[in-house]
């Protein structure tokens, strides 16, 4: 695998937080995407875009790490989500990684999850996570690692630093989730670490069907410890997600203007505004309706270790780089 990162000082952190979810800069990536969607959409809210971050990167085939010697169809275009946890002294971590593929050769729209404790090569620092990349080199160093463990081609980013995902689901008027009786213990414990860190009042939730407000649902899809660990807290993360996505296409149009301006100040990206329209022009074209949702490596093809007393999802980076570009590609889904 090659020799492990120096970053002591960041891998003895990771180890202290072993099991404390990032989640919620997971689900604020995916409704910055439907987001972005929904803005491209109505030209009549163009001018909230200028309330986003906006900062250039290098874009030659070097610094992005883009592979001369694979093939990328221009039809289909990746787009890097970054979700950032970072705290006061601290440039933080992208805990959530995802590539955006708005596919016009096959009319879809799919949000490709790479897990943040992948054990990857990152220029410069050796092999160590995958989240690495951005506390190393910003959203430069944290593309170019994906383009070249992944096989992609990736160009432009769009970054979410937002410690106040429960206002924005509180703000679309909380989502509906059903807590399963092994859960419930767990997902009180979270929500009452979420109200804490956000200074609002927890409200314990009990089995079943119901409506969560955003700290419920943020503590909700924190939850590590119940079940099967963290496959089975990636599909909590998923029903929030859905769920979130879902309340926004119901919302109606009226809505949306709110709903994006509340957003948008919290996001980053190299992107600019014309770039945006047409990106999501494309993307209402091409399948907005059935977004489709992948996550790499797969978890019977990758293995839990620890390595320098720290945790890695290790897996085969040539065969995992084939299984994401056979997938992002040419639609095929890995069996």
């Amino acid at each position: 695998m090659g020799k492990h990162s120096s970053g002591k000082h960041i891998q003895k952190k990771d180890t202290r937080k072993k099991g404390k979810s990032k989640s919620k800069v997971i689900l604020l990536s995916v409704l910055a995407i439907i987001l972005f969607i929904i803005v491209a959409a109505g030209s009549y809210v163009f001018s909230s875009l200028g309330k986003m971050n906006k900062v250039s990167i290098k874009k030659d085939t070097a610094s992005l790490g883009i592979d001369k010697n694979l093939s990328f169809d221009k039809d289909i275009i990746n787009i890097a989500f970054l979700g950032v946890d970072s705290r006061e002294g601290d440039v933080g971590r992208s805990d959530a990684t995802m590539v955006l593929t708005v596919d016009k050769k096959h009319n879809k729209v799919k949000l490709t999850s790479l897990f943040r404790d992948s054990y990857v090569s990152i220029d410069g620092h050796g092999q160590t996570k995958l989240n690495h990349a951005y506390a190393y080199g910003g959203p430069q160093l944290s593309i170019k690692t994906i383009n070249q463990n992944f096989g992609l081609d990736i160009k432009d980013f769009v970054k979410v630093d937002f410690a106040q995902l429960s206002q924005v689901i509180d703000a679309l008027g909380g989502v509906e989730i059903t807590i399963k009786d092994y859960e419930v213990n767990q997902v009180n414990k979270y929500i009452n670490d979420v109200a804490k860190e956000t200074k609002q009042t927890a409200q314990s939730v009990s089995v079943g069907k119901q409506l969560l407000n955003g700290v419920q649902a943020v503590g909700y899809s924190r939850v590590r410890y119940a079940g099967n660990g963290d496959i089975e807290r990636t599909e909590r993360q998923r029903t929030v997600l859905n769920a979130i996505f879902e309340k926004i296409k119901s919302a109606g149009v009226s809505q949306y203007p709110g709903i994006v301006s509340k957003l948008l100040p919290y996001v980053t990206t190299s992107m600019s505004s014309t770039d945006i329209i047409s990106l999501g022009i494309s993307t209402l074209q091409n399948g907005l309706g059935n977004l489709e949702q992948m996550e790499f490596p797969l978890p019977d093809k990758a293995k839990g270790q620890i390595i320098n007393k720290v945790w890695y999802w290790v897996f085969d980076i040539e065969a995992n780089k084939k299984l994401v570009r056979d997938y992002i590609f040419d639609d095929v889904k890995p069996q």
